[in-house]
């Protein structure tokens, strides 16, 4: 039998396997505290609807932008190993540069002020 069809039968057979085990396995016995609106034990004190600041939500984004475009820097050890180095390291400054802009047009909007 051809391994590729094999192995998509045996994932498909252990998905639905999976499927059913999680479908019949939980028990479901809903009581006061899990019904409640906070799982804690704790009565609420005020609104669970409070308005929170939009400075959290932008600082994680931009955190999770330049984390993800300095992941593309990982590969830069092995880069020297290619035979043209110089264009790794090219577009290694390349990368470096625009995050540096970008870092500073943030600063000079202020998007990374905590505080407004």
């Amino acid at each position: 039998m051809n391994p590729i069809i094999s192995t998509i039968m045996i994932t498909t057979a252990l998905s639905c396997i999976l499927i059913t085990v999680s479908f019949w396995l939980p028990q479901m016995n809903p009581d006061s505290e899990k019904l409640s609106p906070y799982e804690c034990g704790f009565d609420p004190i005020g609104s669970a609807r409070l308005p929170f600041s939009m400075r959290f939500f932008l600082v994680a984004i931009l955190f999770l932008l330049f984390d993800l475009e300095i992941a593309l820097l990982l590969p830069l050890p092995w880069g020297d190993q290619l035979p043209d180095a110089i264009q790794t390291l090219f577009w290694a400054m390349f990368i470096l540069i625009l995050l540096t802009a970008g870092l500073i047009y943030e600063w000079i909007q202020g998007g990374l002020e905590w505080a407004e």
